[in-house]
């Protein structure tokens, strides 16, 4: 699976922006997805994850209620929805395919989209 994603950019406090995936690949419906991020100086963290039928999502602490994930396994597309972002959002946004759970084993990854809040 080839990953690419796109929809990252410059956005005030509190502001909204929606990530793109898109997936090339035969196995992208078979695989649990996930969005992923890295600030500066800072490791990458997890972010949300979805099951490969989209029945199940699973976010991070620090943005449950903000972020919401999903799928479109028909236009092979994972989306990020960021609400109430804050400077503490500014990050490198990656998505990232899993060839294990939908906690674990995430090995292949797109390139990364810039994501800067303001104050």
């Amino acid at each position: 699976v080839q990953l690419v994603e796109s929809g990252g950019g410059l956005v005030q406090a509190g502001g909204s922006l929606r990530l793109s995936c898109a997936a090339s690949g035969r196995t992208f419906s078979g695989q649990p997805m996930g969005w992923f991020r890295q600030a500066p100086g800072k490791e990458r963290e997890f972010v949300a994850a979805i099951s490969k039928s989209d029945a199940k999502t699973y976010n991070a602490d620090s943005v449950k209620g903000r972020f919401t994930i999903s799928r479109d396994n028909a236009k092979n597309t994972v989306y990020l929805q960021m609400n109430s972002l804050n400077p503490a959002d500014t990050a490198v946004y990656y998505c990232a395919a899993s060839g294990g759970s939908l906690y674990q084993g995430y090995n292949c990854w797109g390139q990364g989209t810039q994501v800067t809040v303001s104050s």
